[in-house]
């Protein structure tokens, strides 16, 4: 049996790029979603959600609409020369939408956990917004945060269905580490499916358990103590 290891490549490769992507953009919105009372609150919160509990296969669909030669986008990209149906880009695309709902919800839980008291307090000495953000807000919220950096990395690495539906099954191009699995099953290569499968299940363990590893260090350097 060859073994081609473009699929780990290209999983971590997408994996890494998705969970940037979603650290960034889901602190940012879990911050703002945390701090909007507004009457649209509830609507908004479940459009952000909605990834999480619809089929990746549905996510896909969407994502193919969106994104689709035919789609106002796809048409624009196009015109500059840029194709995202059935490449890397897509299989990015895929995994930081279906990774997304879990990094904002669980950081806009850390953020609204949060003594609004402390906060208030930062204002009324006069400290910037970003500050107040930066130096009370993240730190106090960090624990929620690495939980969901650490949640929106396993989605990610696992995701199949909407990848497959965006991206497709292209060897050293689109072809993840789930979907190597799937189609070596259906071809009756069960041998190279329990590989690919020990592989993820180890890949995930160690990167998974570093985090954790990270995250204990992060929480030592600002509480100044370590968690049982």
């Amino acid at each position: 049996m060859n073994f081609d290891a473009s699929p780990v490549w290209i999983s971590l490769k997408t994996t890494f790029t998705a969970t940037f992507i979603t650290f960034f953009i889901g602190i940012a919105v879990a911050y703002l979603m945390a701090n909007y009372n507004g009457k649209l609150r509830n609507v908004l919160d479940t459009i952000l959600t909605l990834p999480l509990v619809l089929p990746p296969t549905v996510a896909g669909f969407f994502l193919l609409l969106i994104f689709g030669i035919n789609s106002p986008i796809g048409k624009l990209l196009s015109r500059i020369g840029i194709n995202i149906i059935f490449s890397w880009p897509a299989t990015v695309i895929a995994a930081a939408v279906v990774a997304f709902p879990l990094m904002y919800k669980t950081t806009k839980a850390a953020f609204e956990q949060i003594d609004r008291n402390i906060v208030s307090a930062a204002r009324t000495l006069g400290v910037s917004e970003w500050k107040v953000f930066w130096k009370v807000v993240l730190p106090l919220a960090w624990p929620g945060i690495g939980a969901a950096t650490v949640l929106s990395f396993a989605r990610a690495l696992g995701e199949f269905g909407a990848t497959l539906m965006i991206a497709g099954n292209i060897p050293n191009k689109t072809e993840t580490i789930p979907i190597a699995i799937y189609f070596a099953a259906e071809n009756g290569e069960m041998d190279k499916a329990l590989m690919w499968v020990l592989l993820i299940v180890a890949i995930s363990t160690i990167v998974i358990l570093l985090m954790n590893y990270w995250n204990d260090y992060q929480q030592k350097n600002i509480y100044g103590v370590r968690r049982n």
